[in-house]
């Protein structure tokens, strides 16, 4: 079930809310943990099991570290947790490999065919990691382990952040299960919050999506020079308004029920250097490695090869965590390379030269990182890659026909909503027009009606039951 689907707003969110609000303190955790379990199952059906096993055992695992046998509950909660990511996320991964090296050295059998696909479970990397944070806290003593079983299933199994995150950890909000943030404030800010995520999903990224999906399912070597950029370019907004915009639609459904998670987004594409990209690109993820993979490798605090290490093995399983592929990989490499480079001098460079300069570098380097990111398979990606750093003018009538749908004034303008939105500049001039006593009203109003706007143009596209897909339902 999609946030930005009829069913989840005009049905699903409107009655959970309805009966969450309705019933006692003490028993909405239950009504929210029924309501996600229910959430789930609607697009996984029986996969639900795996995530409601997880959560049994991480609780468990929990108890078992609390009561003084802390290395056999973490092992209890690593073991698993990563036994069943490994399997159901990289089995077939591992066996489609596996089928090439026999194929490569003709040790081939037909029997190896019957091996079944092993179907991903929507949200296991999410859950997974929010578990297993939850285990290695109480370990380290950051936080004592849940007593109350249905507290915990409720924040395994929260639905505004299930799917694709934010990932949120147990620490953050363990207070927020017990003592929830309800009040007309903050539910009037969760539902600004989640138009705005909408509207960027709706408006913007099924807009660059319809691009980049034409340019990646074009023949390589039909395309020119100039689509090939346009259509990775196109990429590059459609993956940071669509997860961007599910996170503040998440944020936003969760201010509805008396949440508050952390941000995920903080204008990654302004960053100057990779190193801060990262530190704004979504969040959660990149604290989370930094906490639990890169210091307890040793952090920074060690000899300057062993921290080029430490930062290769966390963007090696960075791009494997995104998925069982090759691309994946040289990925998450690609993006550990230039952070090493800028760690062993390139980061004094940026610091000194001028600001326009790194910043294009940085988009540079993002907008052929996607390649890998959005492209099907390794071949097609160095095909890509070649055509974006050759001269081709491509198929002419191709080009023609892509630029009759696709360059037109629609597009343009979204093109400079969608730069400006990336940028803190709206947000800015709002605050700074909103700020005089006298304007403030005025503003409010302003504010309201261009909220109100935005959603029923959105809802009209969700209506209409236009193209909408998700990229990070994949992971």
């Amino acid at each position: 079930m999609l946030f930005s689907s009829s069913i989840f707003i005009f049905l699903f969110l409107p009655v959970v809310l309805g009966v969450y609000y309705l019933s006692p303190a003490k028993i909405k955790n239950f009504i929210l943990l029924i309501a996600s379990l229910f959430f789930y199952t609607w697009g996984e059906k029986a996969l639900v099991l795996i995530m409601i096993l997880t959560t049994v055992i991480d609780f468990i695992a929990g108890q078992i570290i609390e009561k003084g046998r802390r290395k056999l509950g973490l092992f209890l909660s690593a073991f698993s947790n990563l036994a069943l990511l490994g399997f159901f996320k990289y089995f077939n991964f591992g066996f489609e490999t596996f089928l090439a090296i026999t194929n490569f050295f003709g040790l081939h059998h037909p029997s190896l065919e019957r091996v079944p696909y092993v179907t991903l479970p929507i949200g296991i990397s999410f859950y997974t990691f929010q578990t297993l944070s939850y285990t290695i806290d109480v370990y380290r003593g950051h936080v004592k382990a849940s007593k109350n079983f249905i507290d915990f299933a409720a924040f395994v199994t929260i639905f505004p952040q299930l799917i694709a995150g934010p990932i949120v950890r147990y620490i953050d909000v363990a207070a927020q299960l017990e003592n929830k943030n309800i009040s007309t404030e903050n539910f009037a800010q969760g539902i600004k919050r989640f138009v705005i995520g909408l509207s960027k999903k709706m408006l913007i990224a099924n807009a660059f999506a319809a691009v980049a999906d034409s340019a990646f399912e074009t023949p390589v070597n039909e395309l020119s020079t100039a689509w090939a950029w346009y259509g990775i370019t196109a990429y590059s907004f459609q993956i940071y308004y669509d997860f961007s915009g599910y996170s503040d639609m998440a944020i936003g459904l969760g201010k509805m029920f008396g949440f508050d998670f952390l941000e995920n987004f903080n204008y990654p594409y302004i960053s100057k250097s990779i190193r801060e990209f990262w530190q704004r690109w979504h969040i959660s993820l990149s604290t989370w490695f930094r906490d639990y993979v890169y210091i307890p490798l040793g952090g920074s605090r060690t000899s300057p090869l062993k921290v080029y290490r430490n930062l290769f093995i966390v963007f090696f399983v960075t791009g494997l965590w995104h998925g069982a592929s090759w691309n994946f990989i040289l990925w998450g490499l690609f993006h550990g390379f230039f952070i090493v480079l800028e760690r062993s001098g390139l980061k004094n460079i940026l610091e000194k030269i001028w600001p326009v300069i790194s910043h294009l570098y940085v988009l540079l380097i993002i907008i052929i990182s996607w390649v890998f990111f959005r492209a099907s398979d390794l071949p097609q990606s160095l095909a890509y890659l070649s055509k974006m750093f050759s001269l081709s003018a491509g198929n002419i009538s191709r080009v023609s026909y892509l630029n009759y749908f696709f360059v037109n004034g629609e597009y343009l303008v979204i093109t400079l909503i969608a730069i400006l939105w990336a940028t803190p500049i709206l947000e800015r001039s709002i605050t700074s027009l909103s700020n005089g006593p006298r304007i403030r009203p005025i503003a409010k109003l302003v504010e309201l009606t261009f909220l109100f706007l935005l959603f029923l143009i959105s809802v009209s596209y969700v209506a209409a039951d236009t193209y909408n897909p998700f990229i990070y339902f994949r992971f």
